[in-house]
C-alpha cells in the first residue's frame, strides 16, 4: 500500500484512552500520532471511511478539561501481527474545534517521540 500520508506521525510514549463519544464505549489507545491523524490500538476491526466522534481523555498538565472531542475518519485498519487479537487502525483528523487542535498539538509535542 502506498503511504499517502503527508506529515510523519510519531510514536506516542502516554496511555492515552480514546473513547466513541456516542457510544461512549472503548475505542482504543492512541499509539503513534501526527498533527493531523493518530493510529489507535483496537481490540475490534473497525469498518473504513467511517466518521467516529472521539473523545480523548487528558490529564490537567494538558488542560482545565477531561477531555477533548473531534470527529476522526478511519483510513485503515490491520492485524497485529504479533497479537492477532489486536488491531491497528488510522484515522485522519477530519473536523476539530481550534481551541481542542490546540489542546491536541499540545498532546503531540509531549508525548510523541
Amino acid at each position: 500500500m502506498a503511504e499517502k500520508r503527508t506529515t510523519p506521525r510519531k510514536k506516542f510514549s502516554y496511555y492515552m484512552r480514546v473513547d466513541d463519544d456516542d457510544t461512549q464505549e472503548l475505542l482504543g489507545h492512541m499509539v503513534d500520532v501526527s498533527p493531523d491523524g493518530l493510529r489507535l490500538e483496537t481490540s475490534k476491526p473497525l469498518p473504513l471511511n467511517k466518521d467516529y466522534y472521539l473523545r480523548a481523555e487528558l490529564t490537567p498538565d494538558l488542560a482545565d478539561r477531561p477531555y477533548i472531542i473531534f470527529v476522526g475518519q478511519t483510513k485503515w485498519c490491520r492485524t497485529d501481527t504479533i497479537q492477532p487479537n489486536l488491531y491497528h487502525v488510522g484515522f485522519k483528523i477530519v473536523e476539530i474545534m481550534a481551541d481542542d487542535r490546540e489542546i491536541f498539538l499540545r498532546i503531540v509535542a509531549k508525548f510523541a517521540s
